[in-house]
């Protein structure tokens, strides 16, 4: 048996990082063979950014559920790297709105028929593993550890020791 598998739930954070870094690297070396400069880490600003222009780092954080200083550094990185820009909005001057450059639109453009292989690809590994509601259970959890977070359930058991 696997050392993780072995430790169960204990090593859950663990398993579910080793899984996403295994699948961040072959997201990334399918860019690399396609000869895009893209990293996978960037795809939910570029995903979000073309579902709707215009957002603010504020709602690019609180969509992705991450910090606002992450989600400013992420921005910060694809200007940067002149894929983004952000602009005074037009409407409140106080607001930042992100835009894609034109060099962001066209790399946009080389990466969404990736995109739209990776879904497919990754669903047919679950339904050979009998692993098909994966998202269902990560939903599932998710939602748990929103209602009771994880370090109150800690606490709560190391009370009763």
């Amino acid at each position: 048996m696997d050392f993780y598998q072995e430790l169960g739930y204990l090593v859950l954070g663990s398993r579910l990082r080793r899984l996403s870094e295994q699948f961040l690297s072959a997201v990334n070396a399918v860019y690399e063979q396609q000869g895009i400069p893209f990293d996978a880490s960037w795809f939910p600003v570029f995903y979000l950014l073309e579902q709707r222009p215009g957002l603010s780092i504020r709602q690019l954080s609180n969509t992705l559920h991450i910090s606002h200083s992450a989600a400013s550094q992420l921005t910060s990185q694809l200007q940067q790297k002149g894929l983004v820009v952000l602009q005074v909005s037009t409407q409140d001057g106080r607001r930042r709105q992100l835009h894609f450059t034109p060099a962001g639109q066209a790399l946009l453009a080389r990466v969404k028929p990736i995109w739209q292989a990776i879904a497919p690809a990754l669903r047919e590994a679950c339904d050979q593993d009998k692993s098909q509601y994966l998202l269902q259970a990560l939903t599932q959890l998710e939602a748990s550890l929103q209602q009771q977070p994880l370090l109150n359930r800690i606490n709560h058991k190391l009370a009763q020791l």
